[in-house]
């Protein structure tokens, strides 16, 4: 047993050594920093360090249930997500067929391109973007469209309440050409016989789309899905802290688990706190992802992800 193992190894040694970089990287980027999680369960000290700092049990998750503040951001970080989830998924695929049904092909891509370069922007950048359209009373919206129309100005990043409307949209902006080039990606693998023959029978382009198109899609759909869903208690910080401009008024509704987190950090100090918050962020994270697969393995065995 042990000899052909052995025997393997030697037969593929071209391929693991190709593997031999990926493997070290996961290992001190994702293993190695795990048992720091024990930071979570102590009152670090920078004196006594992981190993010297005093146990301290759950104390350190209390603080991320004790406060209003706490329940509203986690309340936002929940909301926000599945806004998120639900409208980029829809834009996405909507995105990817519409592409895909484009005959011109230098169009297509041209789009492809410009919908997939807000994702490599960063959110210091968008930020700035975004105070150049809402900010102060030069702003875009306000000079050029609320003025000449006979509308008093609004001081946007006063008022939280139109912030549940403009991350949603900032983050669709940003995020849903990374979603729909892996969309278009499952569409373009699709074999054209499919259509072919219902053409011949007969089928209308939506009937097609209906049928064939978004039912092959599906198990794509439903891992991007899941993936998303695992991470409905974490929040892209930038987006939340960034584009708000770290506005106070703004935070009923800007307000989530990373950016109370940072804030409390910046005002206590608590080493311990953050990693709680993080470490709670990945349990939670690690349980839905079982349940949202174990829900859809008993809809559709074969478009669960394990």
């Amino acid at each position: 047993m042990r000899r052909n193992f052995l025997f393997r190894i030697f037969r593929y040694r071209a391929l693991f050594l190709m593997l031999l970089p990926a493997a070290a990287i996961l290992i001190f980027n994702n293993y190695i920093p795990m048992f720091g999680v024990i930071v979570a369960f102590k009152n670090y000290n920078f004196d006594g360090g992981i190993l010297g700092s005093p146990w301290v049990g759950l104390e350190n998750f209390k603080y991320l249930f004790q406060t209003e503040d706490a329940w509203n951001a986690t309340r936002n970080t929940v909301l926000y997500n599945a806004v998120f989830i639900f409208l980029n998924t829809a834009v996405a695929i909507f995105l990817a067929i519409a592409l895909n049904e484009l005959r011109n092909r230098k169009m297509a891509k041209f789009f492809q391109s410009s919908l997939l370069f807000p994702y490599f922007l960063s959110f210091v950048v968008v930020s700035y973007l975004v105070y150049a359209f809402i900010g102060g009373g030069f702003g875009f919206l306000n000079k050029a469209i609320l003025e000449p129309l006979g509308f008093d100005s609004i001081s946007w990043y006063s008022e939280p309440k139109y912030w549940v409307y403009i991350l949603p949209l900032v983050n669709l902006w940003k995020n849903v050409g990374y979603t729909m080039v892996v969309y278009l990606a499952a569409i373009v693998a699709i074999d054209h016989e499919y259509y072919e023959a219902a053409v011949i029978d007969g089928a209308s382009k939506w009937q097609q789309i209906k049928k064939i198109t978004i039912p092959l899609m599906l198990p794509v759909i439903i891992v991007m899905v899941i993936l998303q869903v695992g991470r409905i208690f974490n929040a892209d910080f930038g987006l939340f802290f960034q584009v708000p401009l770290n506005s106070g008024p703004l935070y009923p509704t800007t307000n989530v688990i990373d950016t109370f987190v940072y804030r409390s950090f910046l005002l206590t100090g608590n080493v311990g706190m953050s990693a709680a918050a993080g470490f709670y962020q990945s349990i939670v994270g690690l349980i839905i992802v079982f349940a949202t697969n174990m829900a859809v393995r008993r809809i559709s065995k074969e478009n669960a992800m394990f």
